[in-house]
This record gives structure tokens, sequence and C-alpha cells, in this order.
């Protein structure tokens, strides 16, 4: 019946016109008095016909119930017959389903043309995201086996502040003004962990606390970052090549070009491959207080890995790559995903420089195996906390945590 009343629907509409969402609820009202007439129906489910005709052809099919749901963080799409969801770190099977693989199809040309991505059997993976910032991972066949597959990773609608991410239970309230501390005394911060462990939530947590008289610039792949109540921001993206391959615009390109545009701190979304070594660059060039994000076991495992992505654009001797990251990184905050689904901070590393030729890592806070989130150590290079007027805060806030022997609950 949804089908046939939509189809009734695009008889009528004039397509030379813009039609207003009220017009088309309007027509759509229309259509299922009619049909309602031979086959009556209770009014409940007439608004839910309504809505649901509308959202096919104005939004997002099946998917918009899904994505105005904010207890659900993610929506998986295996094909047009399987969509599951995650509630609370938990996966469920959704039991709607597409009406046909060809609409699933229309949806995802819809969301990669609102990205402004293009994507097909010459380009079958793309990233890209929807209005609300929300991750988008699209796979099409012949790539995809079971049919086309799309990911997509939902955002809190309120901002992702520290506070939030507090009550949201990922680490202490002392831990929180711990990391606080050390954006303002501008330390250069790499955030690690698995899939879906909360990095880009952190990373827009973090962010929120750099002071607002600063020139940022972040760059990404998809735009997902929200910071709030910075006037003198610079937002970049990537572009991904047109049809004839031509045009496109990297990571590497847009760090050379923030290092141009006079920036007080530059944020990196995430580095996944080449591009780590413009990454360290930029935080070795003067420009302090720079985040980025990568995938990793752990802290030490992080550092092994930009090893790796920097040895994918360039043929350099590792001495002198293990030298780049211990000038340029200060502290590595790992998160990570517990059985339960839970995302939690599971340790904070302070780099030290070189030692025997490996970069020094010294834990400064860590979770044992109880779930007890335990200080390990004091910062050993406190330069920064003086320079940037942080020192005293940290003094008070170490008082207060050993005084108290702080720690999270299992």
């Amino acid at each position: 019946m949804k089908e046939r009343i939509k189809e009734s629907v695009m008889e009528r509409l004039d397509f030379s016109r813009d039609i207003t969402d009220e017009r088309l609820k309007d027509i759509i009202y229309e259509e299922i008095m009619k049909v309602s007439k031979q086959n009556p129906m209770m009014l409940s489910d007439k608004v839910k016909l309504n809505k649901d005709v509308f959202y096919a052809l104005r939004k997002l099919d099946i998917l918009q119930d899904l994505l105005e749901d904010d207890s659900i963080t993610e929506i998986m799409i295996n094909g047009c017959e399987h969509i599951f969801i995650e509630r609370q770190g938990k996966l469920y099977e959704y039991p709607g389903r597409f009406f046909s693989e060809e609409k699933l199809y229309q949806v995802i040309q819809q969301v990669a043309a609102g990205a402004n991505r293009m994507v097909n059997e010459m380009q079958p993976i793309v990233d890209a995201r929807l209005e609300d910032g929300s991750r988008v991972n699209i796979i099409l066949p012949p790539v995809s086996l079971d049919g086309a597959v799309m990911t997509i990773r939902k955002f809190a609608r309120e901002p992702m502040t520290m506070e939030w991410l507090q009550e949201k239970q990922a680490f202490s309230s002392e831990i929180g003004e711990y990391l606080k501390i050390l954006v303002r005394a501008k330390y250069n911060i790499f955030i690690s962990g698995g899939t879906g462990s909360g990095k880009t939530t952190l990373l827009n947590g973090l962010s929120n606390c750099i002071p607002k008289d600063e020139r940022i610039i972040t760059i990404e792949d998809s735009a997902e970052l929200r910071l709030n109540g910075i006037a003198n921001l610079v937002r970049l993206e990537m572009r991904n090549a047109n049809a004839a391959g031509e045009n496109r615009v990297d990571m590497k390109e847009l760090i050379r070009a923030a290092l141009r545009s006079r920036p007080d701190r530059i944020i990196v979304g995430e580095v996944r491959g080449e591009e780590a070594l413009s990454m360290l660059n930029a935080m070795n060039t003067g420009h302090d207080g720079s985040i980025s994000t990568g995938h990793g076991n752990h802290a030490v495992d992080m550092l092994k890995r930009i090893e790796t992505m920097v040895l994918m654009g360039i043929d350099m001797p590792v001495s002198a790559i293990r030298g780049q990251m211990a000038s340029a990184i200060d502290v590595i905050v790992h998160l990570g995903r517990l059985s339960d689904g839970r995302r939690r901070l599971m340790e904070i590393v302070e780099i030290c420089g070189m030692e025997q030729g490996e970069v020094k890592a010294v834990p400064l806070f860590l979770m044992d195996e109880n779930g007890i989130f335990e200080m390990k150590g004091e910062l050993k290079n406190q330069k920064k906390l003086k320079e940037y007027g942080q020192y005293e805060n940290y003094q008070r806030l170490m008082e207060r945590m050993q005084k108290g022997n702080t720690m999270l609950e299992k």
C-alpha cells in the first residue's frame, strides 16, 4: 500500500516547480483518504502511512525513524533485507526492511550526493556524512557480495563537552579536569582506540576546552567535529577524485594548506595512512596544542602503528620516524570498549623522548584488571604547564587526587 500511494503521489507532482513539505504532506493525505474509502484504516495507521510515504519521498525512507531515535547509536544495513541497530552498546536486528534493493540504492545515492560524494561500481567504497554530522560508510557490489552495505555512526544531539562525557561515565570529573588542563597547556595529544571506542567523541570534548580566542583549523576525511563558540574556526575536508580520477584533495595537501594559514592549533580528525608524517610535521612546527586520533590496541601499539603509517608514504629510517614522534606527541590517551558495550578511558601515557632507540612511553594513569583507573605518576615535562599558566591548576589537582586516591569505580 505504501508503494502504491507513493506512485500515486509521484504522478500528481509537478517536478517543474518546488513542492514544499507541507504541500507534499497534503497530497499524500489526499491519496491515503482515497485508498481508505475502499480499504478502511484506523487513524493511527493513516498517520503512520502518511509519515512513511513522506519519509520515502523526502527523507531516508525506513532509516528516518532510526535516525530520529536518540537511543540508537549506530545503524548497519546489510542489503535491503537486513538492518541492525546498536542501543547502549548492544546489537539488535531491526524488523523493518527496504522495499527493494533499488530503493536502498536510491537512499545511498541520496546520502552520497548530500555529502558531495560519488559512489558507483568504479568507486564502490565511500565515506560520507549526514546533515547532522553522523558518519556514513558505504560499500557497493561487486566489493560487497551480498548487496549494498551502509553503516551510519550517529552522534548525540547535545554538544559533546567534557561534562557530557563524564555523565556517560567515560571518566571521573577529576580526570576530565586533568585532560582540560592538558588541552589549555597546549600539550600535543594523540587519541587512540579501536573502532567505536569513542575517539571522535573525546576529540570533540577536548576541542571544546580550547580557549575561544584561538585560531583553530580542523582537517578531516568527512567533517564530523562540532566545535562550539570558536569564531576563528577554519574547517577543511578531503575531496575525492571526480569521475575522471582528477582533482582529488587528500589530507597531506590539507595539512600543508593549514600550515600556511596561521593556525594556533591544528586538529586532524583521524590519521589512517601516509598522512601521519604530515600530522607529525604539523605538531613539530611550533603548533602546540594539536590533537589527532588513530586506531590502536593500546598506547604503545599506537606508536608502532604511526611508524607503519609513515612508512606507507615514504621510505625513511625508523629511527628518524621515532625521533619525530618523540618530539611531536606529548600525551597519548587510549580509549577502549568493555564487554558490556561501555566506552571507557583505559590509559593516559606521556611521551618522554627516546631511550635506547625506542620512544619512551611513561604511564600516567592506567586501568587495572578490576576496572579501576589508577594514577601511576605525574607529568615529567611540566614546561608547558608553566608557559601557558596551568601549573598552579595542575598542582592543586594533583594534591586533591593524591589525597583522595581518586579512581574511577568499576
